[in-house]
């Protein structure tokens, strides 16, 4: 995992950026195929699902610390409040309504 290491940092770094799976093979030094199967080797997800796992997670944190929806939403890089209910519920099986309660 040493080699995906400037991959994890990037994505650490910018959660709510859009970041091309181009960008983070450059980065690792691997052709794009060579870094979803190293990553999944790895973490068991693609960079995409582990970046929008990572969402979720800061997602949780601002929702339990009292932010709103919307604000969550917008800080994270969601469409809207909508993108980010349908992305919680299929990353933990409820709503963030229902999370914060």
């Amino acid at each position: 995992t040493l080699v995906l290491q400037p991959a994890f940092e990037r994505l650490q770094r910018s959660p709510a950026a859009d970041v091309s799976l181009h960008e983070l093979a450059q980065l690792s030094e691997m052709s794009r195929y060579q870094l979803i199967r190293t990553f999944r080797a790895a973490t068991g997800m693609t960079p995409h699902a582990w970046q929008l796992n990572l969402c979720i997670n800061l997602a949780k944190e601002r929702l339990l610390a009292g932010a709103s929806l919307a604000d969550v939403a917008y800080g994270l890089g969601f469409a809207d409040q909508a993108h980010l209910q349908r992305v919680f519920k299929a990353y933990t099986g409820i709503t963030p309504g229902r999370f914060r309660a």
